[in-house]
Order: C-alpha cells, then sequence, then structure tokens
C-alpha cells in the first residue's frame, strides 16, 4: 500500500470509497450514516488543493481509502478517514493516520484529534488502539475548536448516537 496525495481526477473514487465505508453502519441501525453523502467533489478539490487529502493505494495505483485534515488549535485534525470495505482489517487506515502523525510532528504541531462514534467498533475503539484517548469535557485537549466540530455534528443529526472527541499526543521535540 502506497500513501500519497490525492489527485484530482480521482476524486469521484473518494467519493465511491465514502459509500462502501458507510455501508457497514447499517447493520447497527445507522440507516442514516449509511445513506449519507459523501464529500462533494468541490469540497475534495479544496483538500486536495490545500495538500490535506491523502489516499492510500493499492498496487494498481487505485486509492482504496482516502484521509482528510484541517488545522485545528494546533492540532491535526481528522476530518474524514475512510477505508472501502475490500482494504478494510489490513492496517490501511493504520497507514493513513500515521502518515499524518508524521506530517503533523514535522509541522510542530502538538496533536492528532478527531470526533467520531463512541460505540461502533471499528470507531472510537479502534482509535483507542490507535493510541487515541477520550476527551472528558474538563480536558485541556478539548479545545473551542474541537467543541465547535462537536457542536456543528450535532446540529446535522449526528448526536442521534453517542459522539466522542478523541486525541492523540505527539512526541516533543527538543
Amino acid at each position: 500500500m502506497r500513501i500519497r496525495a490525492a489527485v484530482a481526477a480521482e476524486l469521484p473514487l473518494l467519493q465511491d470509497i465514502e459509500r462502501a465505508a458507510g455501508e457497514p453502519f447499517r447493520s447497527l441501525g445507522m440507516a442514516a450514516i449509511a445513506d449519507d453523502d459523501p464529500p462533494s467533489l468541490e469540497a475534495l478539490e479544496a483538500y486536495r488543493r490545500a495538500g490535506r487529502a491523502w489516499v492510500a493505494a493499492d498496487a494498481a495505483d487505485r486509492p482504496v481509502a482516502y484521509l482528510l485534515t484541517d488545522p485545528v488549535d494546533g492540532a491535526a485534525h481528522i476530518e474524514q478517514v475512510s477505508v472501502h470495505p475490500d482494504a478494510a482489517r489490513r492496517g490501511v487506515g493504520r497507514s493513513l493516520i500515521e502518515h499524518l502523525a508524521a506530517i503533523a510532528e514535522k509541522e510542530g504541531l502538538r496533536a492528532l484529534t478527531l470526533t467520531t462514534f463512541a460505540e461502533v467498533p471499528w470507531n472510537a475503539p479502534y482509535y483507542a488502539r490507535l493510541g487515541f484517548r477520550p476527551l472528558a469535557d474538563s480536558d485541556p485537549s478539548l479545545t473551542e475548536g474541537l467543541r465547535a466540530i462537536a457542536r456543528a455534528e450535532a446540529s446535522h443529526g449526528l448526536a442521534a448516537w453517542p459522539r466522542v472527541c478523541m486525541c492523540r499526543d505527539l512526541a516533543k521535540t527538543p
């Protein structure tokens, strides 16, 4: 698996990956998540142009997963990470996250952050295995930017299921 920047011509493939990655939510009674539209081509292009969209590509250089990130309060916030079910359970998502962690460390960012479903096995429990910790309301790592993201997600209906903000501190450089 090769991690590389997304290219414009493959943005529709990222939408396909998102749709496929959403399907397993249906079996958890979360059809609204499975039916949710993927990011628009315009949104994906904005991430690509900003250098904040990466793909994991297979041997034929075809994307099987992608990650989008935003800078939020001195951290690299994982806006979206999606793996096509055909490529699941092979460390593809982990590779994308580790790629982002290396970039964030080089840029001097303090952490990786994300918001996710607390009780979906391939969400919060998975991220905990990758070194992320849930953030309590009193945790100083729960910044105003993360709180704003959580509020925006709730306003879009995601609060119908338990959600959590998570953080993975990055190595400090001297």
